[in-house]
């Protein structure tokens, strides 16, 4: 029986109307902003004093409440006995942020005081922010971070569109790690921001879960097979090759890792496949006379051609659910998809999204998120859009970002390994989001477990060991 996305500590990710509307909420139920306030900035003390052991920290405090957050965090370091200034960018515009200036005992400097120190915070502008900085704004922020061994950005970096991820500003520093208060926002995990951002961590407040919010994909719980299982019960895969068949092969790897029981690569021949494949040779009509298959995936190494189209054109007459990857994306069409009954997964990367979009007549506008949210209405099919900020989204609305993975999977291969892995959790019985979510992470946990660099084959390699690890 399929099974939801396991996700055992759900983190969702918010826009910033979600944000205000979680915010009101708890003040509705008895909190107040400088309750919350205080909550936010001294949990995120915490985190900047592990990273200063108690020497100088720099606070730059801007006007809104993220500044408040900026006086109630150096308030909270000293307490610990801790060094903390408080540079003030502008003088503080809100009730709860002039309270928590009006407590704070310490030092507040003016924007032009030459400062140095162990670690700089940057509570200039939040979340909210939907304008550029002024010039010395920027020039500000980037003396401030040259001048301090480390840099914290508390909620979001100063200058970064929260819910699209885009830079408002060109020349913006880099941070060693951002704090976001209460959730995730979605420029956590969107590029460029998301580059900028150093490690990532998550402060609660009490905030209470949102209908219909966007979740952070983590690590999923993963059942070993039932002690009466086999390889047909645990799902049977079949892998159709094309004009490339290495990129097919590479895809099978990673799939006998993932947890299918059986794979079964459908190519012209058996040249360079391991001995523990299934390879079968045959014609690939023959694909459709095996009511055993669980999950197809077509694509990896597939071609163009009219022999790439008759394959494709089998994969989908076929009941079985399917994951559409690399040149059968370019061939797709809403005709072809018209039959279908049985949920598809497709995984472009920017190049095959914009064609998608264009055969399902998205306009392709706004952010990555809601391109892949509206290519995934139009379609039917669960979109992995994938790259250094890989989306999921499913049609009836769900939606997840993936945590940034390493950049040493911008190498050939990587992406069939990802298709083989999310066809692999599809054929074991995961759901079509749920499948993908899983892969996805799977896919970034064996990069992280691999040494740098590496290849697409040692990548497939390392997928046996991120499963263990949800065990």
């Amino acid at each position: 029986m399929p099974t939801p996305f396991a996700n055992p500590h759900p983190e969702p990710i918010l826009t910033v109307a979600q944000m205000r509307g979680a915010e009101a909420a708890l003040i509705a139920q008895g909190s107040s902003v400088e309750a919350l306030m205080q909550v936010a900035g001294r949990r995120a003390a915490e985190w900047v004093w592990r990273l200063s052991g108690g020497h100088r920290v720099t606070v730059l405090a801007g006007p809104g409440n993220n500044g408040g957050d900026g006086y109630v965090l150096a308030q909270a370091l000293r307490a610990r006995g801790g060094e903390a200034v408080v540079i003030a960018a502008m003088e503080p515009a809100t009730p709860a942020a002039r309270a928590a200036r009006a407590a704070f005992d310490g030092e507040v400097l003016g924007p032009d005081a030459p400062c140095r120190g162990e670690v700089f915070v940057d509570c200039l502008f939040g979340s909210g922010l939907s304008r550029p900085l002024d010039p010395a704004q920027v020039a500000l922020l980037d003396r401030l971070v040259s001048s301090h061994r480390n840099a914290i950005a508390v909620d979001l970096p100063s200058g970064i569109a929260s819910d699209s991820g885009m830079l408002l500003n060109e020349g913006l520093p880099h941070y060693d790690l951002t704090l976001a208060l209460g959730a995730w926002k979605f420029a956590h995990f969107l590029m460029p921001a998301t580059a900028r951002m150093g490690a990532l961590r998550c402060v609660p407040i009490g905030i209470a879960p949102v209908p219909g919010a966007a979740e952070a994909i983590a690590r999923p719980t993963i059942a070993p097979p039932p002690s009466d299982a086999h390889k047909y019960t645990r799902g049977l895969l079949a892998v159709v090759a094309g004009a490339m068949p290495g990129a097919a092969i590479l895809a099978s790897l990673a799939a006998q890792g993932a947890g299918a029981g059986y794979v079964k690569l459908f190519a012209d021949n058996k040249r360079n496949c391991p001995a523990d494949l299934v390879v079968e040779t045959g014609p690939v009509s023959d694909l459709l006379a095996d009511h055993r298959n669980a999950a197809i995936l077509v694509g990896p190494g597939l071609g163009r051609d009219g022999a790439a189209r008759e394959r494709l054109a089998v994969a989908l007459a076929d009941p079985a659910a399917l994951v559409v990857d690399a040149d059968a994306l370019v061939l797709l069409s809403p005709r072809l998809l018209a039959e279908r009954t049985a949920p598809a997964i497709a995984t472009p990367h920017e190049g095959e999204l914009v064609a998608l979009e264009r055969a399902f007549d998205c306009d392709g506008g706004g952010t990555r998120a809601e391109r892949a949210a509206a290519l995934a209405r139009a379609s039917g099919m669960v979109i992995v859009a994938k790259g250094p900020d890989t989306v999921v989204a499913a049609p009836d609305g769900r939606l997840a970002c993936a945590p940034r993975a390493s950049s040493w999977l911008s190498t050939a291969g990587t992406g069939d390994v990802l298709a083989g892995t999310i066809a692999s959790r599809l054929a074991a019985g995961s759901d079509p989001f749920a499948s993908a979510c899983e892969g996805v992470w799977l896919h970034g946990e064996a990069a992280r477990l691999c040494l740098a660099p590496f290849t697409a084959s040692q990548l497939a390699e390392r997928i046996p060991a991120a499963l263990a690890a949800c065990l």
